[in-house]
């Protein structure tokens, strides 16, 4: 059995708090404005889309998993990698396939709980802390890459399949993450189960977001445009990365003491 030190040095996985949801939420805007840059504002269309997205999300992911510790740059890039990724994934299931978003979210969910039934039956739990083992990081990673393309999908089911404004979905998610956060404070049931469910109700949140900020404004939006929008998540996210690694700084100072 490992003491929580050494769980701390090997955890390859950030820790869960606030700042965690936060960065969490300003990269899951980043890929829905990033992604709509690539595959609309550009024209290249979502197939293409997926291609360049997929190849940003593998070169991270290999940067991730070859790294031996938690590094913030590293794993932020990948779950930014996931967000863009799974808008296009999302888009893809129901502009090219035609399958809409309510059948999409569905295909999606049975992949993501999938995912989440295999990784239980070779590990017997699904924490997420500690994570150092690479197959089951890989499953981490296959689980947060479904995760966020069925958030995507929810969010435009919110907004075209329900025809609810860009707006009104961010608070409807938003009160579905709060909820999860009363349920996590004051009730009993079980930690990981809430914690996949704001996992997945922060994408829809973070997407219907930048859909607000980046559609016309006789749709509902702040037409904001995707490029200005994309890079006004960067920078917030180049910062909070910044403080990330400050505070893992200072906790590996601690530790050593």
């Amino acid at each position: 059995m490992m003491n929580s030190a050494q769980e701390f040095t090997l955890n390859k996985i950030a820790k869960i708090t606030l700042l965690f949801w936060l960065m969490k939420i300003i990269a899951t805007t980043l890929g829905e404005t990033l992604g709509d840059f690539i595959a609309q504002t550009l024209n290249l269309g979502y197939l293409v889309g997926i291609a360049i997205t997929l190849v940003f999300f593998l070169l991270t992911l290999f940067l991730q998993l070859s790294a031996k510790k938690y590094t913030p740059v590293f794993f932020w890039l990948v779950i930014i990698g996931t967000t863009t990724l799974g808008t296009e994934i999302s888009d893809f299931i129901d502009r090219s396939l035609h399958l809409g978003y309510a059948l999409g979210s569905m295909v999606l969910l049975a992949f993501l709980l999938l995912t989440l039934f295999l990784w239980n039956k070779k590990y017997g739990n699904l924490e997420v802390s500690p994570i150092f083992e690479k197959q089951k990081e890989i499953y981490f990673w296959i689980a947060v890459l479904f995760s966020n393309s069925l958030g995507t999908a929810f969010g435009d089911y919110l907004n075209d399949g329900l025809g609810l404004s860009y707006l009104t979905g961010a608070v409807i998610t938003l009160a579905v993450i709060l909820f999860v956060i009363t349920l996590h404070y004051f009730t009993k049931l079980n930690p990981i189960i809430l914690f996949w469910i704001a996992f997945v109700f922060t994408r829809p949140f973070g997407a219907t977001f930048g859909d607000f900020l980046t559609k016309p404004i006789a749709k509902g939006g702040l037409d904001l445009g995707t490029l200005p929008a994309s890079l006004v998540s960067i920078a917030i996210m180049i910062v909070l990365i910044f403080v990330s690694h400050r505070q893992l700084s200072k906790e590996n100072t601690a530790s050593d003491l």
